[in-house]
């Protein structure tokens, strides 16, 4: 039957006044209490413990990096920190060995077992950094391994037949050894926190802290904390990655702290009866675990006994994550290609 073009809009009228059928909105399952209805014991707090036995077998990896000018005792910090000689030993740089006329990068992996736990450390050494009189942008290859080492993690994570265990090489932390001047921080130091706060946690740490008095040390502090303040300069733990309040209440307490006025040594010396790592001075001997002396303990604690999981975490889940979406990103969202993914489309042609 033919509709004239009136009878056609009616009806069109008509089906725009007639709501489509709405659908039922999902009704959220209500939560349970803790523990509501068990009837008894399951064993899902277990899992922790197979969690703890897996990684003692499988262990896990810890890389860090130190920077600062020569000098400042980052080697011997970290075999302190670490108890033993993981880093290469420099008290700086000898008469017959020349100052590197640029910053090299040195990694030195070891493994490094207690109570069960193998860890392999890697110590990322940066030799020739802030030692020249023209130190413009010599924070850039220290930047540059920083990405090689996630463009190296995201190739493996793209490959068809990716390893079970890909070898993680991303620094996970590094430790910036600021100048114990007691004035203010020098401009390589904003320049360089600036651009890598973006790319790694950064820890800044004050070396050599018994060159400076107790007032001395305490002004100093405050004023780093302010020039990295004004300057937009966010160093780890970062605010905006507390998790909750537990989470702010414990690093704010933290950042108060920092940056961690230390003194490194892996000398033991006798007192009170006691061997203790310290340094020892024409007045007594600087204890380095003792918190009256310096703040050693705090960031050896801070580093390994509290945070380091956390260190992990944020390097993967920010650090890396932001690079891998800058990288998919300007490859039109494709994964950068690897030897094996060039075989394969090179196979497909």
């Amino acid at each position: 039957m033919f509709k004239g073009p009136v009878e056609s809009k009616n009806e069109a009228a008509m089906s725009e006044l007639v709501p489509e059928p709405r659908q039922k909105p999902a009704v959220p399952m209500k939560p349970m209490g803790i523990n509501a209805n068990l009837l008894g014991y399951i064993g899902i707090d277990t899992i922790i413990e197979q969690m703890r036995k897996k990684t003692m077998k499988t262990g896990f990896d810890f890389n860090i990096m130190v920077v600062g000018q020569s000098g400042l005792g980052k080697s011997t910090l970290v075999n302190t920190l670490f108890k033993s000689q993981v880093s290469r030993k420099s008290s700086g740089w000898n008469r017959e060995e020349k100052i590197p006329k640029t910053v090299e990068i040195k990694a030195i992996g070891h493994v490094i077992e207690e109570g069960g736990v193998k860890m392999k450390l890697t110590v990322i050494d940066t030799p020739g950094f802030g030692d020249q009189i023209n130190n413009e942008n010599c924070w850039e290859p220290i930047e540059k391994y920083i990405n090689e080492q996630y463009e190296k993690f995201l190739k493996e994570e793209v490959n068809i037949a990716r390893k079970k265990r890909i070898p993680d090489t991303r620094v996970h932390c590094c430790l910036y050894f600021i100048s114990p001047t007691g004035h203010s921080l020098r401009p390589l130091d904003l320049e360089f926190m600036k651009h890598l706060s973006k790319v790694v946690n950064i820890i800044p740490v004050i070396a050599k802290a018994d060159t400076m008095t107790l007032e001395e040390k305490t002004e100093f502090k405050q004023r780093v904390r302010k020039e990295l303040e004004v300057n937009g300069i966010e160093f780890y733990p970062q605010k905006e990655f507390d998790e909750d309040l537990e989470d702010k209440t414990e690093n704010d307490k933290i950042r108060e702290s920092m940056p961690f006025a230390v003194v490194g040594s892996d000398k033991e010396y006798q007192v009170n009866g006691k061997r203790v790592l310290g340094r020892k001075t024409p007045w007594g001997i600087i204890e380095v675990e003792n918190l009256t002396h310096c703040e050693f303990a705090l960031l050896r604690d801070f580093v390994i006994r509290t945070h380091l999981q956390d260190l992990k975490e944020v390097t993967h889940n920010i650090h890396y994550e932001t690079y891998r979406a800058k990288r998919l990103n300007d490859n039109g969202g494709l994964p950068p290609m690897t030897v094996e993914t060039e075989e394969n489309h090179e196979s497909n042609l």
